[in-house]
């Protein structure tokens, strides 16, 4: 499988300090820290970059001496952010055990539950989701397809390997799909634990979220999963 070739990375991708020194790693790793809290408190566009220099305890001068700009900035977050969510293959043993789909209800399952442990990345990720700058949406995407950080193509390719996934259907298109409508159920519920009623009462039961859950991946089973035949009776 091959993933095609991309285009240059933006200013100030996540770029390295100039002086390859722990003191410098350190400071850069700092100001990604507080830049992290700023744009999960505040967004992309109300987050201020001289905020977050005086939180990281550097001049505005230094936080642009290693990201050239407030994209390039909002990148490192952003990738900082996503690096640290777990992969698919990363469930337990168990789990993966029971399968492809099995993986995915578990992520799903287990997703409300993190926001209290992973508040400041989850909020960064959906900024970054949702932003409305385009060309910064654009670099998002040039880094989830090249850095794949979820894993789905090991995934994917485990779901095939199972013969659970489907092989008529391009591999790219898989993977897409995955990451798309996975992302895409997990930040409806993500929201809804960070402001609860927005689309559903608030006081759903921990049943009708399962029932969510089940539903979801029967169809995601239905779009990308091998169809079998009911079996048919003896005689």
């Amino acid at each position: 499988m091959t993933r095609g070739q991309f285009e240059a990375e933006p200013p100030g991708w996540a770029r390295p300090p100039t002086r390859a020194l722990e003191r410098q790693r350190s400071k850069r790793d700092k100001i990604i820290g507080v830049a992290m809290e700023q744009f999960a408190e505040s967004g992309y566009e109300g987050a201020r970059v001289e905020a977050i220099a005086v939180g990281a305890g550097v001049s505005k001068g230094a936080v642009f001496s290693y990201f050239t700009n407030k994209a390039g900035l909002f990148l490192a977050a952003y990738q900082a952010a996503v690096g640290s969510f777990s992969r698919y293959l990363d469930a337990p043993a168990e789990v993966i055990e029971l399968g492809f789909f099995a993986v995915i209800s578990y992520w799903l399952e287990h997703t409300p539950h993190m926001i209290g442990e992973d508040r400041i990345p989850y909020r960064v990720a959906l900024v970054g989701n949702y932003c409305s700058d385009l060309q910064l949406k654009h670099w998002i995407n040039q880094y989830l397809v090249r850095e794949d950080p979820y894993g789905t193509w090991a995934f994917v390719r485990f779901g095939i390997e199972r013969g659970e996934v489907r092989t008529d259907i391009d591999a790219v298109l898989l993977v897409s799909a995955v990451d798309w409508l996975v992302e895409r159920c997990q930040d409806a519920m993500l929201t809804e634990e960070l402001d609860p009623g927005l689309f559903r009462p608030a006081t759903e039961s921990p049943e009708g979220r399962q029932a969510r859950v089940s539903q979801f991946v029967e169809l995601l089973r239905g779009a990308v999963g091998i169809q079998r035949l009911p079996d048919r009776p003896e005689g």
